[in-house]
């Protein structure tokens, strides 16, 4: 599943105007770019001095490419990197990394120069050129789409899949006719039934909710605009206000709210939306796209399905991954990506909804079939019913040299303890030796280091990057601001590859030795722990403790090249 836009934790807290009680923590969302997000109340640090400066109350748009934004947390470094490890030094190699996500713009102004084209594929003959069984695969693959060039925009979620399956079996029996062979099962679909209807329940309640708090911030920006006697607000300018009135003290509190969490009234469409998704089409069990792409499902094994559309209907996502790993750099064009020397392979598994294991195996071995070095991964879900197809996959790209990167998720959730896939983690206990799994930091600092929306786990997720307000690419030549663990995974595919286009002679497995182990320890630095606050030592949040350092990074590449 794509990093949703869960802003269920703001929202719920927030049914009656001017709530200024609890501050729950920011959630992965999209903003404008172009709007300013001020804290009420920045945070401070004291520099070497001693003198006690305000932190800056919005990242700065590239903050993610320094070594520390001023006053405030680390970023991945990617300029010094630059300016003092490759400077005057091109790449030596053209690294191919796929991203398996919702599709990508190919035709983007910052992406269309680093996007793959298979060389071995005649565009738009209808046949198989290179006979890898994908006709016309000249950028990719889309494995959520069909012959007839219909495509998978929307799709449940993996729990409402599972629920319809064992419901079909077991829906209706009385618990004393369930024979012995059959009760694991019987019981685990009386957990899944539990599960499902108590999601979908909350789904609906959180929709009819979120039309309150709407209507509360649209009358808390009309007082506003009233009171400044101005036809838009500005986040600054709702700041500034002072006034004796209640009304308007009140209808500062409740956009302020929005603001602290670098959010905008406008997100609550985002949210809306989201909710109706989730009710219409992610928890309803009778609906099911999958004929649209007319494999046959049942059929785990089958590969050739699809079709060539490596955009889709909706490759916002997908965008905004892949220009953090490979954006053009120096163009004078939006952004620059982590990475020089890469061609990026779009292969498309990924709907609004939860994807499926057959497709992300498939996803897998394309990738690597066609030359892949690195497969950015940013999507999980919590239910994986085929975990065995996707095992086989991620062993196939392991056995043949793919670093995999993928993100920990958005949850908030500690998983050590709680499923998270795909994992590479197999059912026999053994693991892929060439996956780094990747939490998000935050450009805020000290106790805010870590991203307030992060799974994390001390043995489970291996390290942290940059995952906070990431400016990057979208659909249509345009640019805008997302966080997530989604854009942390392809801070470390980017530097990955960057890596492997400076250093070829080193393996994938060199590669995710050096980035662990020059990542920067923040280990006994006290954060709030994502999802509960709960003040931690940061090195409980990851194997590593630390958080992605390109600089150090590549000259440990260095180092290591030229002992070779």
């Amino acid at each position: 599943m794509k990093s949703p836009l869960p802003l269920s934790t703001l929202v719920l807290a927030f049914l009656v105007v001017g709530c200024a009680g609890s501050r729950p923590p920011a959630t992965p969302t999209a903003s404008d770019p172009a709007t300013e997000s001020p804290s009420a109340a920045p945070d401070t640090t004291t520099e070497a001095s001693g003198t006690s400066l305000p932190a800056p109350s919005r990242a700065p748009r590239d903050w993610y490419h320094l070594d520390r934004v001023p006053r405030s947390g680390p970023g991945l470094n990617t300029r010094a990197a630059y300016q003092e490890v490759l400077q005057d030094r091109p790449p030596q190699d053209t690294v191919r990394v796929a991203v398996i996500d919702s599709g990508l713009d190919i035709d983007h102004e910052d992406l269309s120069s680093e996007t793959w084209t298979n060389a071995d594929e005649i565009p738009g003959n209808g046949v198989d050129d290179d006979g890898n069984g994908y006709i016309d695969d000249v950028h990719g693959w889309n494995f959520i789409g069909g012959p007839d060039g219909e495509n998978v925009n929307q799709d449940t979620y993996e729990l409402t899949r599972i629920y319809v399956d064992l419901q079909e079996r077991f829906d209706g029996v009385d618990s004393a006719a369930v024979a012995p062979d059959a009760r694991d099962p019987y019981q685990r679909y009386q957990k899944i039934r539990r599960t499902f209807r108590e999601k979908r329940r909350e789904a609906r309640n959180r929709l009819a909710q979120v039309g309150k708090a709407q209507k509360a911030v649209q009358a808390s920006v009309d007082v506003l605009k009233t009171h400044l006697d101005t036809d838009s607000l500005t986040p600054s300018a709702v700041r500034s206000v002072t006034s004796p009135r209640q009304d308007v003290r009140r209808a500062q509190q409740t956009l302020q709210y929005f603001y602290d969490q670098d959010l905008s009234p406008t997100d609550l469409n985002d949210y809306k939306d989201q909710l109706e998704r989730q009710v219409e089409y992610n928890y309803n069990p009778e609906f099911n796209p999958r004929s649209v792409v007319g494999d046959d499902y049942a059929d785990k094994t089958g590969r050739q399905y699809g079709n060539a559309d490596v955009e889709g209907p909706d490759p916002g996502h997908g965008t905004h991954v892949a220009g953090i790993i490979g954006a053009a750099r120096e163009n004078a064009i939006g952004v620059d990506g982590v990475a020089r020397g890469v061609r990026l392979m779009s292969v498309r598994a990924v709907p609004n909804g939860d994807e499926r294991d057959k497709d992300v195996a498939n996803a897998i071995r394309y990738a690597a079939d066609n030359g892949a070095d690195v497969i950015n991964m940013s999507f999980g879900k919590a239910y994986s019913p085929h975990k065995n197809v996707v095992d086989a996959a991620v062993q196939y790209a392991d056995s043949m040299g793919v670093l995999m990167v993928h993100a920990a998720g958005n949850d908030g959730a500690n998983v050590d303890s709680t499923d998270n896939f795909p994992s590479p983690y197999y059912a026999n206990g053994n693991r892929a030796q060439r996956w780094i799994e990747v939490g998000a930091s935050s450009w805020k600092g000290g106790e805010k280091l870590a991203a307030p929306f992060s799974n994390y786990g001390a043995e489970r997720v291996d390290v942290f990057a940059p995952g906070q307000s990431i400016y990057s690419t979208v659909p249509d030549d345009a640019y805008e601001r997302n966080d997530g663990t989604s854009m942390a995974a392809p801070m470390v595919s980017g530097l990955a590859a960057l890596i492997m286009a400076h250093y070829p002679s080193l393996s994938a497995t060199d590669v995710r030795a050096i980035i662990l182990d020059t990542a920067t320890p923040h280990r006994d630095q006290r954060v709030a722990r994502p999802g509960d606050s709960e003040s931690v030592p940061f090195g409980t949040l990851s194997d590593t403790g630390a958080i992605v350092n390109a600089r150090a990074a590549l000259q440990r590449a260095a180092d290591r090249a030229a002992a070779q």
